[in-house]
């Protein structure tokens, strides 16, 4: 079981940030932050999700058009930002990925199913890979506020892949954080049947 301590990084002391300091993010706290969410659980294992790290200022600046004005700056001043992507041909790996069972069939010819599954499921990759970032000791702003076909233009032209949500990720300026908003109660959230 965590301690509090590991809790408090993953949850309860941990928030979205807006403003960054000018530390960078490698390559091999990239790949080791991937190394850790590809582990968790996805339907069939069928890992949907598809990540494009923006660092560079070429990548940047074709990043910027599609920001909305409200996330442009602290976007533009992050030291990554990532794409999370869903990729709607995700059923054809499932032979790879999920071997014990006939897996593609249930996705091959069926769009609905295609995608419900790829959303949901890349978008549970998205949770993962915060809480991977928060317990590798970086810090995260994701954000929804973006021009999803510009940003498929500029990243996934000419593939299967759609953007489902950008996150920054670095090392959060703790002057520039807001102070914590209040959260749904158990009883507000929550039935116990």
């Amino acid at each position: 079981m965590l301690n509090q301590s590991a809790l408090d990084t993953l949850f309860y002391q941990a928030h979205t940030h807006n403003g960054w300091q000018a530390r960078p993010v490698t390559d091999q706290q990239l790949r080791q932050l991937y190394d850790a969410l590809r582990w968790a659980p996805t339907a069939a294992n069928g890992s949907p999700a598809r990540l494009v790290f923006v660092r560079s200022a070429e990548a940047k600046a074709r990043l910027a058009p599609a920001l909305s004005p409200g996330n442009l700056e602290k976007t533009l001043a992050a030291p990554v930002t990532v794409i999370v992507g869903m990729d709607l041909e995700f059923h054809e790996k499932l032979p790879q990925l999920s071997p014990a069972v006939d897996a593609r069939s249930w996705f091959a010819g069926n769009d609905a199913a295609i995608q419900s599954t790829a959303f949901r499921n890349s978008s549970l990759q998205g949770g993962y890979l915060i809480l991977a970032a928060r317990a590798l000791g970086l810090d995260v702003g994701p954000m929804s506020g973006f021009d999803h076909a510009k940003v498929d233009q500029a990243f996934f032209a000419g593939t299967a892949i759609q953007s489902n949500f950008i996150c920054n990720i670095g090392y959060g300026d703790a002057a520039k954080v807001r102070p914590r908003a209040p959260r749904l109660s158990f009883e507000e959230a929550c039935r116990i049947v």
